[in-house]
């Protein structure tokens, strides 16, 4: 088709974990394209083609499946409903402006259909609602429509009504175009509005008639006048309602039985926004000040990476948004990131895992490029003779972290290269390796997060790891001042050793190492080497072998000998004078405290406070946010947040989340001393 950037949909399907994003992908495809649809349970979706997502029967990784209808190009992008992929949901939301949110009539309104129902209101983005499911059980609409306007708010209005006798779902009618639509078994079929539904029907096209008439003045006479409002007016009132945020259209059906899809076919395009309709991207030129781009064929290039894949075979996919321009294949463009043009070997739509290869992409199309392997999610492409910079999405950081090693040590080599390509992949993923504990960590948002991480390093990779949980990095500092001597003499003959050094040992904000030495005592060309004894001293604390903090080394005195003397000698006596003074500074033992930014409803407030009083976690502030929110600044100590990912969740039915960070060191209470120290003798064990 000859593609135009005003007849190109991109549209995010969303929702809790389980209520049918993939199903209704298949269905949508399905009948857009007269192909067999694809099932979950026979692990033959085009969105779901990962062996990790086959074993789980659930998404894992964004896929892009493009559907032609109606001389339209529509995206759908089947996000992952499980919080440990939210990443995905805000890279992608930050580029495409149109979402269904898909809801189980069975479950109805679920932690997760909210969190991402706010994340789209705070976006801005125009979303229909679609009640998956509506074959099962008999649900009941008033029940479902209460549940929705009490949770999600009265701008979401009905746009569907079922259609089957009493609870008996086999269709729907289109309130909007007074329409029926029946499933005969096979397929859906016009059909007749049921006597016992024509009221209920009727009162629903009135209200949307009246939202309608609302938007414009004349047809505000008009409705009231009683003159009926034309299709096309309450098309296009619709459209402006819903793309300004005003109207949530909610469509009942099945993705099982294709119940609904050519309803929410023909909704994509008459509700949904082209790119065309966007405010234009706002990034920064090379002196930092902003400046715009439209999506527009006519404006200069640029494109934003929504998402990064590794393909073990074949290696790094970057996924584009093209912001404004057109790509070419074989274009030189510029990456601000990395300071750097890069030329576009090659050019790509994607269906599922399936390539489809190109030679341009037009302003406001998602496509795909492979072979740039320093190009990261959130990365800007741009004409390098055009520059802008788009605004880096800031993604949550990691807060669950366990030990990682290989079952197999042959295996050493391979390891380094394969959790790059996996951090490469999820940008919440961190990995770093503790020099102190000699563990190898790996940072996620949850338990399962990792789990999964872990499983596709054996399946994609196959590297077995071994998990253990991670080592506190506790500190030792001093409470008291002391002096020692330090000597390290050896004369046996010929040359020798012959350092000795008088110390004094105080508590500080920083180590620091001071002199003040009168006369010639110990010569200045030594206090280097004191220093580095010092310094060298501070590696391992004498109560439980933790690096040592917060002291301050004063060099008072000394002896040296003209022949035996040098650097060692003193650096020596220096270790010697601090672990000879060490036990009578009042040492003591310190923990590493967290900050911590926790997200939650203010239902579970109290509880909340009340979980990290028992954590001994100082609250700072409580914030207040207009969605019925909290945001809890505290800190806490790192070793009562080993479980805090998986209590917060059960404190909140699955909807709190928190990012944290280093902040200090504190003075680990005396009731819990001795425990720390056992603990860490039986490590070294």
């Amino acid at each position: 088709m000859d593609l135009k950037s005003s007849n190109i949909r991109n549209v995010a399907i969303l929702g809790h974990q389980g209520s049918g994003k993939t199903s209704l992908v298949e269905s949508i495809y399905s009948i857009a394209n007269g192909t067999e649809k694809g099932s979950i349970e026979k692990k033959n979706t085009i969105s779901d083609y990962l062996k990790e997502e086959k074993n789980r029967l659930s998404s894992v990784s964004t896929s892009i499946v493009p559907v032609i209808y109606e001389n339209h190009k529509i995206n759908l992008l089947d996000i992952p409903g499980n919080d440990d992929f939210i990443w995905e949901v805000l890279s992608v939301t930050r580029s495409v402006k149109g979402a269904v949110l898909v809801i189980d009539a069975s479950s109805k309104v679920q932690v997760g259909t909210i969190k991402h129902f706010k994340m789209l209101r705070k976006r801005g983005i125009p979303t229909l609602i679609f009640v998956n499911k509506m074959d099962k059980g008999n649900p009941n609409f008033e029940d479902i429509m209460n549940d929705i306007t009490t949770k999600l708010g009265k701008i979401c209005v009905p746009f569907s009504y079922p259609l089957g006798h009493n609870d008996n779902f086999d269709g729907f009618v289109n309130v909007v175009t007074l329409k029926a639509r029946k499933y005969n078994g096979k397929e859906c079929v016009d059909d007749v509005i049921h006597e016992d539904k024509k009221m209920k029907v009727f009162e629903l096209h009135n209200t949307i008639c009246e939202a309608v008439a609302l938007t414009d003045d004349s047809l505000l006479e008009k409705f009231f006048s009683g003159e009926p409002l034309t299709n096309e007016e309450i098309r296009i009132g619709l459209r402006s309602g819903v793309l300004k945020g005003e109207l949530v259209p909610v469509i009942f059906g099945s993705a099982l039985n294709n119940i609904g899809i050519h309803t929410i076919l023909s909704m994509f395009i008459d509700y949904m926004p082209s790119p065309v309709d966007l405010k234009p991207y706002v990034g920064v030129n090379e002196k930092g000040e902003e400046i715009e781009r439209k999506t527009d064929v006519t404006e200069p290039f640029s494109a934003y990476v929504i998402k990064t894949m590794v393909d073990p075979y074949l290696g790094t996919i970057n996924i584009l948004k093209i912001d404004s321009g057109v790509l070419h294949l074989g274009d030189e463009v510029y990456c601000p990131e990395l300071s750097k043009s890069i030329k576009i070997s090659s050019l790509f739509t994607l269906k599922g895992k399936e390539q489809t290869n190109i030679t341009e992409a037009i302003a406001g199309d998602i496509v795909a490029t492979s072979k740039q392997d320093e190009i990261n999610t959130a990365f800007t492409l741009c004409d390098k003779n055009n520059y802008i910079c788009y605004k880096e999405i800031k993604f949550p950081t990691a807060v669950c972290f366990k030990a990682i090693s290989l079952k197999d040590k042959k295996d050493e080599e391979k390891l380094n290269p394969v959790l790059a390509k996996l951090k490469k992949e999820d940008p919440t993923l961190e990995i770093k390796r503790n020099v102190e504990t000699k563990q190898l960590l790996l940072g996620g948002l949850s338990e399962s997060h990792l789990q999964y991480v872990i499983d596709k390093v054996k399946n994609t990779y196959i590297l077995n790891l071994l998990t253990e949980d991670p080592k506190i990095c506790y500190r030792e500092t001093i409470k008291g001042t002391a002096k020692a001597t330090g000597k390290y003499i050896k004369q046996s003959g010929g040359s020798g050793f012959y350092g000795v050094v008088e110390m004094e040992f105080s508590p500080a904000k920083e180590s620091i190492f001071t002199e003040e030495i009168f006369g010639g005592s110990v010569p200045k060309n030594y206090f280097p080497a004191v220093e580095k004894g010092f310094y060298e001293a501070l590696q391992s604390g004498l109560l439980a072998g933790f690096p040592v903090i917060g002291v301050k080394a004063t060099l008072l005195d000394g002896k040296y000998h003209p022949v035996d003397s040098n650097e060692l000698a003193f650096k020596m006596a220096s270790i010697l004078a601090f672990k000879e003074a060490y036990m009578h500074c009042i040492p003591t033992i310190l923990e590493p405290i967290l900050k911590i930014s926790i997200n939650i409803s203010n239902q579970y407030l109290g509880d909340v406070l009340s979980d990290l009083n028992s954590r001994r976690a100082k609250v700072q502030e409580v914030n207040d946010k207009e969605d019925d929110t909290s945001v809890i600044i505290a800190t806490i100590p790192e070793s009562e947040t080993m479980d805090y990912v998986t209590k917060l969740k059960a404190l909140t039915q699955g909807s709190g989340f928190f990012n944290r960070e280093f902040y200090e060191y504190e003075e680990v209470p005396e009731s819990l001393k001795a425990k720390v120290i056992e603990n860490c003798s039986l490590l070294k064990k």
